[in-house]
């Protein structure tokens, strides 16, 4: 039977997930891993069942929370009870497993748990969150049997709260230059001292995972658990901050600490690798709360808009306000489609998604800043009132594009992570044309798929089709993305060739590529959601259809801008700007 391009992209969408691959990485190339992202990933049945129960629960506690939230947010602090009430409904036991007294919940049900409580108050997912997106997962991805054993029932219960204890005064997203140092001792033991600021659930944990500097042989960071209640260890006053100010905020110090050997948490010397890989894991929860939050916000905007009237009717009838609940509802969806796709790479053991898990926190969390803005709008003057609520999601939000790594490092992170493998592969290139006669079957090899991935970014042709079997309007979603990665990997070679080793100080450049990135991989993640629901749900199918179109015009347009800017832009006189308002330490005009 002749092989068809439908048959072919059936066959595509049925192979197995590549868990050796990485989507993002492959955009760099000019490549969509179709398998990795085709069909669109369900909630496992197992979760779905515990879900309904958990998210029902947690309407009923905080919608009776509701005058508790607003003390909680106006003194700075969540009471003991509340605190305590939390532990209650099992909500510090969400990701551990069943084993050790946790619900065993995959990411992905974490996520919309944390979706669930973030529509009703940041603060409350920034408790949950803290303690189980990283202040204990560092346990679950590095533990080993007895360090489990020991502490994952007490964290499950909440008898422990769990706190993640990496930034300090000098070493923010630079988590390389931390300070606090642990030295080892005859015994094996570490003698830790230091100090960690802007610690979530710093003054209220039990358990703390700290990074600190070794300067052994295998490395010069490594990762400890330590309680809080072993002697040296403190903590200091809640820090009194613009939003998510119900969560306890606050230093943590060590002072002479004895850490035992066997609180040393994965090897000494890969502290960088373990937190590197709890912040890649955890940013589910992060990302889940920014989906949340944006869900409460369109139902607050839109029942705003239809109830408030102006010139004798709605103002939801107005073009310009149904601009932007429209929009907020397909930021939304595009956040939500990126979000769920992680946490399935995350939970069927993908090997590399640190790229994917950097863009949907970058997308979501920007995406959820920008529904505050729009539904305050339509409130109006109401909305900048703290009697209504929109004013304390606007402050919450903020720091979501802050926490866990601020979006300026995480592009840069995007981009050089997606440029190292095509360095690479130009480097073969290099090393094969220095020695193709010496090893000419491999030169030429080399040489022959350099080709062939150039010629089908020259001229198109070869590339590979997404789904041919999709509707009209989502064919139409899969050409963009198909003409514009190729557009990306154009732009990755030429700024590769021009900068060679000094692209990684090009940030100007690295942004723009990051950003076309992300508008690639959040819009196939909505495009492969928007056709699994096209075939199950026909009341709703139709209208993700819309969306994912939407997003894709919107998308090209965005992509485009960034691909002339690489060549046409005003970098060198932005530079000259800053560097005179540097030297003068002020804006130098004034009318007068």
């Amino acid at each position: 039977m002749a092989v068809t391009p439908e048959t072919a992209a059936t066959a595509a969408a049925s192979m197995p997930l590549q868990r050796d691959h990485s989507v993002a990485k492959h955009l760099f190339f000019g490549d969509i891993l179709e398998q990795n992202l085709f069909p669109y990933p369900q909630i496992r049945a197992k979760d779905r069942e515990t879900l309904g129960a958990i998210v029902d629960a947690i309407d009923e506690f905080l919608r009776s929370k509701e005058k508790d939230l607003r003390t909680f947010d106006r003194e700075g602090e969540q009471s003991a009870d509340y605190v305590q009430a939390l532990r209650d409904m099992g909500l510090f036991g969400l990701i551990i497993g069943e084993e050790y007294g946790g619900l065993g919940l995959s990411n992905g049900a974490y996520a919309r748990v944390l979706a669930q409580t973030s529509a009703h108050d940041s603060a409350t997912s920034v408790t949950v969150g803290a303690h189980s997106s990283i202040g204990l997962k560092g346990l679950l991805l590095f533990g080993n049997e007895a360090q489990k054993a020991k502490y994952l029932p007490k964290l499950a219960s909440g008898e422990m709260i769990a706190a993640f204890c990496l930034t300090e005064s000098g070493a923010g997203s630079d988590a390389a230059s931390v300070k606090t140092h642990a030295k080892k001792q005859a015994d094996g033991s570490w003698l830790l001292n230091g100090e960690k600021i802007w610690i979530s659930n710093g003054g209220i944990a039990g358990f703390y995972t700290v990074f600190a500097r070794t300067e052994g042989e295998g490395g010069k960071m490594s990762a400890f658990i330590v309680e809080a209640g072993w002697p040296g260890v403190s903590h200091g006053h809640h820090e009194d901050k613009l939003g998510i100010r119900g969560s306890n905020t606050t230093t943590v110090a060590f002072s002479d600490v004895r850490v035992p050997a066997e609180c040393l948490l994965g090897e000494e010397g890969k502290g960088f690798k373990v937190a590197m890989a709890i912040l890649n894991n955890g940013r589910t929860g992060l990302g889940g709360g920014a989906v949340g939050g944006m869900k409460a916000l369109i139902r607050l905007a839109t029942q705003q808009a239809k109830d408030r009237k102006q010139f004798g009717k709605p103002i939801i009838e107005f073009g310009l306000v149904r601009e932007k609940i429209a929009q907020m509802t397909v930021d939304c969806f595009a956040a939500e489609s990126a979000v769920w796709m992680l946490a399935h790479y995350i939970d069927h053991d993908v090997e590399d998604y640190s790229i994917e898990a950097a863009m949907s926190k970058v997308f979501a969390s920007e995406a959820v800043q920008r529904a505050c803005y729009e539904s305050l709008q339509i409130a109006a003057g109401n909305g900048f009132m703290k009697e209504y609520p929109y004013e304390r999601p606007t402050r919450d939000t903020r720091i979501l594009s802050i926490f866990e790594g601020t979006n300026e490092i995480l592009r840069l992170y995007v981009a050089l992570s997606g440029l190292k493998d095509v360095g690479a592969s130009l480097g073969n290139l290099k090393e094969a044309l220095s020695h193709i006669f010496d090893d000419p079957i491999k030169g030429f090899g080399v040489l022959s798929g350099y080709a062939n991935r150039r010629a089908r970014q020259r001229t198109g042709f070869g590339t590979d089709r997404i789904l041919t079997q999709l509707s009209p309007d989502l064919r139409k979603v899969a050409s963009i993305y198909e003409k514009s990665v190729v557009e990306l990997a154009n732009a990755s070679d030429t700024l590769l060739k021009k900068y060679g080793k000094r692209i990684a100080d090009q940030q100007y450049q690295l942004k723009r590529l990051a950003d076309i990135a992300i508008d690639l991989y959040v819009g196939l993640c909505t495009l492969s959601r928007a056709a699994s629901l096209e075939k199950s749900d026909p009341r709703h199918g139709p209208m993700a259809a819309s969306i994912a179109y939407v997003f894709a015009k919107q998308a090209r347009r965005r992509i485009a801008r960034n691909v002339r800017a690489i060549d046409v832009n005003e970098d060198a006189r932005l530079e000259k700007i800053t560097e005179m308002v540097a030297n003068e330490g002020r804006y130098p005009w004034d009318v007068f």
